[in-house]
């Protein structure tokens, strides 16, 4: 456990009512379940008297340099893990980026976890273990009940107590609490979070989301496609890095991004995976 003297002034501050806690997470993650790499980053989880977010930090950080810098910079979160809720509610509204386009739809996420005797000391916090199936994996966390929030990342949430470490069985996402913050006033989400970067989510259902993520899958140059179509023979088109000069080299293009999709498909809540065809 890193920055144990910051946690440690949660118990204190707890007292004085602070408008906003955060904390931090280190998410380790598998984008393809049959490796043995890990992708690294951190996740925030803000937890204020009316509502939970949680999301990347790279999403907070480009917004911050926005602000202070007068940019205009873009992030985009591939985690598939923004969500916010009311505060004791398991009732999420989830974010995403699709195609070009941002959006969101609304969840229900109960979990009922089994928790066991078993407990453990991490530096000075006693933290005790549960075990839970949750979109499609099976999951153990530990948890402090001297931290008296009920929450934990993502939608893993509902025990008496802080979850400080939680991985599901496969080891394909594995969280670790490293760091917390109190902020005396509430921390604005809006231009990236409820909107990403001037583009507000629309509200979809995830029937929309199924039809929208397939349409991408089916044609994931489709704006650049449409060029070629409208254009001469000399249109010439940039694609990660590679000149295409006409449809042929396109659909081959496509093929290879189709061939990353359905290799990365591995998504936190396995259930709910796409099943793309090849």
């Amino acid at each position: 456990m890193k920055n144990s003297l910051t946690i440690i002034c949660i118990l204190l501050t707890i007292l004085f009512q602070a408008q906003m806690h955060r904390f931090i997470y280190e998410l380790q993650y598998k984008m393809d379940s049959t490796e043995s790499g890990y992708e690294k980053l951190n996740m925030i989880l803000d937890i204020t008297p009316k509502e939970v977010k949680f999301y990347g930090r790279g999403l907070a950080t480009t917004d911050s340099l926005n602000k202070k810098f007068g940019m205009n910079s873009s992030y985009t979160d591939m985690t598939g893990q923004v969500v916010k809720r009311k505060i004791n509610s398991f009732d999420n509204e989830n974010f995403i980026n699709i195609k070009n386009g941002y959006y969101s739809f609304k969840t229900t996420d109960k979990i009922n976890w089994t928790i066991t005797d078993e407990t453990k000391k991490v530096e000075s916090y006693t933290l005790q273990k549960a075990t839970t199936k949750f979109g499609g994996r099976n999951w153990t966390a530990w948890f402090c009940k001297d931290i008296p929030f009920n929450e934990g990342p993502f939608k893993l949430r509902g025990l008496p107590g802080l979850i400080f470490e939680v991985s599901d069985a496969g080891k394909n996402f594995i969280y670790h609490l490293v760091k917390s913050r109190e902020l005396p006033e509430l921390y604005s989400t809006e231009d990236f979070l409820e909107s990403n970067f001037g583009n507000k989510a629309i509200p979809i259902n995830e029937k929309q989301k199924h039809k929208l993520i397939m349409e991408f899958y089916n044609d994931p140059f489709a704006f650049e496609r449409n060029n070629f179509n409208k254009a001469n023979n000399n249109l010439k088109i940039n694609i990660n890095g590679k000149e295409i000069h006409n449809v042929d080299e396109l659909n081959t293009q496509t093929k290879s991004m189709q061939e990353v999709i359905r290799k990365y498909n591995n998504p936190i809540e396995i259930d709910k995976a796409m099943h793309y065809p090849k």
